[in-house]
């Protein structure tokens, strides 16, 4: 666990035995820093963390507070931890489908004999192995990316794709435009490297071409890190015309880019919809991917656990020519290459159809999710797709994200504030992200029941109404 993570559970178990007691100030961050021998950013991480569970609450000019009824017990989750204690689970996305073992079974099977087993427990280089990049290879051409095996790395999962193409293009310091809502562990990515990120004005067709070159003359960028396919939290997918907009930037003035395509695989709209209700229609085909628009500068970052498994994972990067060995590089000095097992098994999956049926059947379980959400959360605003996995709540006034995330903690549902996901000094979005692939669908209903009942109470309906 992360040693900011520690300090926070620190602070709260006092909040919970009640040595700290609800509406006590907590120092200035940089007080706090200083009293116990932390960089200033650990310490923000930390406040941050309490503000996530709920614990307090941050009131421009004044301070940090500990929130009146704030959860007592265990200290809350990480953002990438399983919440194994919670009733539902609306925070984590890991899809996963019931019965879908059966599927994966006989490939692990043939993979355990002896001769198949001592191989796959060898070490895996960056560049995995021929019957790897082929299979691989394969699997995007169906997405309209046709790129040559040799251009194909492997990491253990996406993540640790998204920080090696990162590491290879961007020194310490450097500066990474990004939508102005981005994938969290891209911001944890981004302290560790010493990368700042930069937010990019972005509307309802996808981030602005022209703000990326505006953000260019205020200080060169070195890159770029897009979600365009069902980015996430939003489910915004970004035009075709705007695509087009945004390669030819690129290429004017020479800023490569790290395109995560992690949930293009669910077949999203394009474009997606704007903030209105959960939209009912079905999905049109995706555009093309930034990588088919301009391979010199994509460097094009999928990955398996979402359309296999969370525990068995395995992330890849597609490295523009002249790029691989930089790329391969910054796996190996970060450690982050893929296991033989998940490699092999991964090929044995793809190799036999497996991963295709998993696919189909995922497309039709987040479709059945986001029924689940138009009808639970008919009349609020929400951003998301018919595709998606996940969902964007525009809160009604007057809650907050904070305030909202504690309540529906309190009834024991795990959602995620818009703050996990803010880039740069604006104002925190009134939002919260609802991932819907973790719980099961009778447990997905249920919760989305109690949060709407939760949200039209308001924040003083107290926590005794629409309980779990």
């Amino acid at each position: 666990m992360n040693d900011f993570r520690r300090i926070a559970d620190r602070i709260a178990a006092d909040i919970a035995s009640g040595r700290l007691r609800a509406g006590q100030r907590l120092p200035p961050q940089r007080a706090f820093a200083r009293r116990h021998g932390l960089a200033p950013s650990t310490a923000g991480r930390v406040y941050a963390e309490l503000v996530r569970r709920g614990l307090v609450v941050g009131e421009v000019g004044r301070g940090t507070f500990v929130r009146a009824g704030a959860p007592d017990g265990q200290p809350g989750h990480a953002l990438t931890e399983a919440a194994g204690d919670e009733p539902v689970n609306l925070e984590l996305n890991y899809p996963y489908l019931p019965g879908q073992s059966e599927l994966l079974r006989p490939a692990l099977a043939s993979l355990t004999r002896p001769d198949a087993l001592g191989d796959a427990l060898r070490p895996a280089a960056a560049a995995g192995t021929p019957a790897a990049r082929e299979a691989v290879a394969e699997l995007l051409a169906r997405t309209g990316v046709r790129t040559g095996p040799e251009r194909i790395l492997f990491t253990g999962n996406a993540r640790q794709a998204i920080a090696a193409a990162l590491a290879s293009l961007v020194r310490p310091g450097g500066r990474v435009g990004v939508e102005p809502l981005t994938y969290p562990l891209v911001k944890e990515i981004a302290v560790r490297l010493g990368i700042t990120l930069v937010p990019l004005a972005t509307d309802e067709e996808g981030p602005r071409p022209e703000s990326v070159a505006a953000a260019h003359r205020t200080a060169p960028l070195s890159a770029l890190y897009l979600q365009p396919t069902l980015h996430n939290p939003t489910a915004l997918t970004t035009t075709a015309a705007r695509r087009t907009g945004l390669a030819d930037v690129i290429h004017r003035l020479g800023i490569p880019v790290v395109e995560d395509r992690i949930w293009s695989f669910l077949h999203p709209s394009a474009p997606s919809h704007p903030a209105t209700a959960v939209p009912r229609t079905p999905p049109t085909p995706s555009p093309p991917p930034l990588a088919a628009l301009a391979p010199a500068l994509v460097h094009l970052v999928d990955g398996l656990s979402k359309r296999v498994a969370p525990g068995l994972t395995v992330g890849f990067v597609v490295a523009p020519e002249g790029r691989v060995e930089a790329v391969a590089r910054a796996i190996r000095s970060g450690g982050w290459g893929a296991g033989g097992f998940a490699l092999e098994a991964a090929v044995r999956w793809l190799a036999d159809g497996t991963v295709e049926r998993l696919v189909a059947a995922k497309r039709r379980d987040a479709a059945r999710r986001q029924r689940l959400v138009a009808e639970e959360l008919a009349g609020f605003v929400v951003r998301s797709d018919p595709a998606s996995y996940f969902a964007w709540w525009e809160l009604p006034a007057p809650w907050r994200a904070d305030t909202f995330t504690a309540a529906a903690r309190e009834r024991g549902i795990a959602v995620t504030p818009g703050t996990a996901f803010a880039v740069g000094p604006g104002g925190a979005p009134g939002a919260v992200r609802l991932g819907l692939g973790s719980a099961p669908e009778p447990e997905l209903a249920r919760a989305l029941s109690v949060l709407a009942a939760v949200a039209r109470g308001g924040p003083g309906a107290g926590s005794g109404s629409a309980r779990w």
